[in-house]
Parts: C-alpha cells; sequence; structure tokens
C-alpha cells in the first residue's frame, strides 16, 4: 500500500523540480543599466545623372532635379552633393539653388559611387539615414523571477525606440553637433514660428473662417 502512494509523490516531486528548473533558464542575465537595445543608423545613397554645360545645368535638366527632389521627400537631414569632374562653380550653385528650396545645404564631397561619368555629365547623390531599434519589442523573457537582479529583455526598447523615431537628423546619434559660442536665436525662432502657423496646431482655416485651437502640452 506505501508503494502505491509514494510512487505518484515522487513523480509530482519530480514534475514541480522541472518547472522550476525551467522557469530559472529564462531568468534575465543583463545586470547592468544599459540596455541591449540600442538605435541603429542605416544609410542608404541614391543619385541621379544629368547633363551640364558650360553655364552649369540646363533649365531642362534643373526641372528634372528639381522634379526628383519633391518624388523623394527631400527632408531635413539628407545630405546632398555634387560630384562633377570639370568642378564648374555653376553646376553647384544651380543644384545648391534647387536644395536651398528645401532649407538644405550642399555638402563638401560626394560620397563613393559605382560608375563611371561621362564627359559633360554630373552626378547629383542624396544620402539618407534611418535610424531603427532591431529586435524591439522583445518578448523572449520568460521567466517572472529575477535572482540574479537582471532587467527584462525588452528593456530600453520604449525609450531608444522612440528616440530613433523622433530624432531630426539620425546622424546626430552617431556623431553630435559640435558647440558654438553663438546663439541660435534665428533658428529657434523659425521652430517656435513653424508650430505656431502650422495647421492644426494654432489656427485652422475652415469655411473660410479661422477658428483657434490650443497647441500641444
Amino acid at each position: 500500500m506505501s508503494r502505491r502512494v509514494t510512487r505518484p509523490l515522487g513523480h509530482g516531486l519530480a514534475l514541480s523540480l522541472g518547472l522550476a528548473l525551467a522557469a530559472c533558464g529564462g531568468m534575465p542575465s543583463n545586470r547592468s543599466l544599459y540596455s541591449i537595445h540600442q538605435p541603429v543608423v542605416e544609410r542608404s545613397t541614391v543619385m541621379l545623372d544629368v547633363t551640364t554645360n558650360a553655364n552649369g545645368l540646363p533649365v531642362a535638366e534643373q526641372r528634372r532635379i528639381a522634379e526628383w527632389f519633391e518624388a523623394m521627400d527631400l527632408r531635413y537631414g539628407d545630405r546632398i552633393s555634387v560630384e562633377d569632374p570639370l568642378d564648374r562653380p555653376e553646376t553647384r550653385l544651380a543644384v545648391s539653388d534647387l536644395a536651398g528650396r528645401y532649407g538644405l545645404l550642399l555638402s563638401d564631397g560626394a560620397p563613393v559611387s559605382s560608375g563611371e561619368l561621362q564627359p559633360g555629365q554630373a552626378r547629383v547623390v542624396i544620402l539618407r539615414s534611418r535610424a531603427s531599434v532591431p529586435g524591439c519589442p522583445d518578448w523572449s523573457g520568460k521567466s517572472g523571477a529575477t535572482l540574479g537582479n537582471g532587467i527584462r529583455s525588452g528593456y530600453g526598447c520604449a525609450t531608444n525606440g522612440n528616440l530613433a523615431a523622433m530624432v531630426a537628423d539620425p546622424e546626430d546619434l552617431i556623431q553630435g553637433r559640435k558647440g558654438s559660442n553663438d546663439t541660435y536665436i534665428n533658428t529657434s525662432n523659425t521652430t517656435i514660428k513653424t508650430y505656431s502657423t502650422a495647421v492644426g496646431t494654432k489656427v485652422n482655416v475652415i469655411g473660410g473662417g479661422t477658428a483657434t485651437t490650443s497647441g500641444g502640452n
């Protein structure tokens, strides 16, 4: 009779120990306050070859570049450069004027590109960066216990994911901007003006009239 009772008890004890050990296998091991999920910046390059002349860029080519900028949704953070074997200042000036419509300046030098330019050609290059946090969200941690005082597997996903999504220029995550003794009053005023006059923020035009709404918190 006793043998029949102890055998189920033994199986139950083994099962409980197995479940406990399985739970311990998924415990967090990172005991620092640094997340393993960090923003990663990816760069992509797109190019457009144009025909040049003695005066720089023909009107037709300037129109073509303008349409290309619009199709590429040129925006802050993009870096534009010109590769011109003849290094004509007129060509660079024409592209600079087109980029200036988006508030962008030309970068010095151009990224290494494939393909040789023919005589009478120049290449306009857009370097675009994108920030993301690979592996997020991370729900790989299965254990609710943290006997080693480790952080959860998804620690840092929310903060770093929002940072990567909201940063205006992803390149700032790689190398921050250099400080200056000057005060950027004009830059701050431009930002405030854009915020206060943007549709849906300060003044909306509805049916020919105006409706004032409050801004964000």
